[in-house]
């Protein structure tokens, strides 16, 4: 019996949808606590290809939400550990691990080379960054976000709209998993539902995923709405140091104590710049960064009070010194 069975005698999946599945290449951005149930579900589903990054090792803290890993396992980069895992658990699937970051550099082609994306990287430089390249390249791009005992699921792009339209600003975020927590079933449930949308999509199962955001309540409760008509919104773009161009004004938010070098030699180091600081020249432009480009979103905003111009943000931890 062929070990795709249970899901072929699905009406909506049939040998047509089970060769859509087998011939379809996916880009999954993060093995950690999303990552983890999308990677197993997709490769026993029988996706044909996985391109896999993710730049972390494997640390005890994490094995409360992501069980794939092992205590002995501690230090192995989780691509090449979860790429591991999963020739076990189907060796027809091609998992090519990448143990680096999704930046604006990379995140191009990375897309480009890929029929559906999945962001399991719990980072906004990252989220937003791959909804830009998803929309640009038309894309479909399955996005989660957990925190806590709550969390939600998001399709878009490829004919919806994109994250910005739906989330246009994060910079009030605060919370992290670090500081916050995050209960593992939450985030497990999460990711096994990001691994149903994607499988919606390339299988081609009505209705659509995309333009639908699910979000699971700290009580359990399931609730979701459509967002097909929601307009598009530009707000600040991340960019790789390779994005820079001659003139920009670069603003470095970290202190000396976060990061005793700043993120390019001639970069300004200003903690508290945005409502007050230097300004391009005229026709010029504002690059800000910080570590996650979290608190650069937040500058930025404060900066358009003053300067009508463009203004870019860096996340430095993707950022090779």
């Amino acid at each position: 019996m062929s070990r795709y069975a249970r899901q072929m005698i699905l009406p909506e999946i049939g040998k047509a949808g089970q060769d859509r599945i087998r011939a379809a290449h996916v880009l999954v951005v993060g093995a950690g606590a999303l990552g983890v149930p999308v990677l197993q579900y997709l490769t026993g589903a029988g996706i044909g290809r996985i391109t896999l990054v993710d730049p972390d090792i494997i640390e005890v803290s994490n094995l409360h939400r992501q069980p794939l890993y092992r205590e002995d396992q501690q230090g192995q980069p989780k691509a090449l550990a979860a790429q591991r895992a999963m020739a076990g658990l189907n060796a027809e699937v091609e998992i090519t691990p990448l143990v680096e970051w999704l930046t604006p550099a990379n995140a191009p082609a990375l897309v480009a080379g890929s029929d559906l994306v999945l962001d399991c990287a719990d980072s906004h430089a990252v989220s937003y960054t791959l909804s830009d390249c998803c929309l640009e390249a038309g894309k479909p791009l399955i996005s989660a976000s957990a925190l806590g005992l709550e969390g939600y699921v998001g399709g878009y792009c490829a004919g919806a709209p994109s994250l910005r339209a739906v989330f246009p600003d994060p910079s009030g975020s605060t919370a992290t998993c670090a500081s916050a927590g995050v209960l593992g079933p939450v985030v497990g449930m999460l990711g096994a539902l990001q691994a149903r949308m994607a499988l919606g999509v390339i299988a081609g199962i009505a209705p659509s995923p995309l333009g639908l955001l699910v979000r699971m309540d700290g009580v359990m409760r399931f609730s979701q709405f459509r967002f097909d008509g929601a307009p598009e919104n530009p707000g600040p773009r991340f960019v790789s140091r390779r994005d820079l161009r001659a003139g920009d004004l670069l603003i470095d938010l970290r202190d000396t104590a976060e990061a005793p070098a700043t993120v390019t030699p001639d970069a300004l180091r200003m903690p508290g710049y945005g409502a007050t600081g230097p300004l391009p020249e005229p026709g010029g432009r504002a690059v800000i960064a910080c570590r996650s480009g979290l608190r650069a979103w937040r500058a930025a905003n404060e900066l358009t009070t003053r300067w009508p111009g463009e203004i870019a943000l860096m996340a430095a931890i993707g950022e090779r010194e």
